[in-house]
């Protein structure tokens, strides 16, 4: 049984109408079922795209991206990690969820990082602890 969306110009009702048949779609005089207005617009709700993963990554690699983080404030950096988050479709974890929700509502990430207790993640070498942190203690590698 088809369904659309549709959408009343005269009373702003929004719902979907229901027809029996493609073929009854096609014949059927369409009537806003609040107020039996005639003028219904059908109206397009949001639509899904089916990606492959490739696809998904290659919109990881655009560096560009990266280029205006240099300097952002911590809502476009917590969008932006969001946004990563989404496009590899891996559960981050809870600590990584609200690391992000409290960049988005503008928090320090120097501030986040001293509130959480990061010291049973893994390091970049395989150890336990993360010593060097968002930017603190980085003047080893400077």
């Amino acid at each position: 049984m088809p369904s659309y969306d549709f959408r009343c110009p005269d009373c702003k009702w929004r719902g979907a109408l229901f027809f029996k048949s493609f073929a009854a779609y096609d014949s059927s005089e369409k009537v806003c079922p609040r107020c039996q207005g005639k003028n219904l617009v059908r109206s397009i709700k949001r639509v899904a795209l089916m990606r492959s993963e490739g696809s998904r990554l290659d919109n990881l690699e655009d560096d560009s991206a990266l280029d205006e983080l240099e300097n952002a404030d911590p809502k476009t950096l917590g969008r932006f990690m969001r946004k990563m988050s989404e496009e590899t479709g891996e559960d981050l974890g809870e600590e990584f969820g609200e690391v992000v929700s409290r960049l988005e509502k503008g928090e320090d990430p120097e501030s986040i990082e001293k509130s959480m207790d990061f010291s049973d993640m893994p390091d970049d070498s395989g150890g336990m602890g993360m010593d060097s942190g968002f930017g603190e203690g980085m003047s080893d590698f400077d």
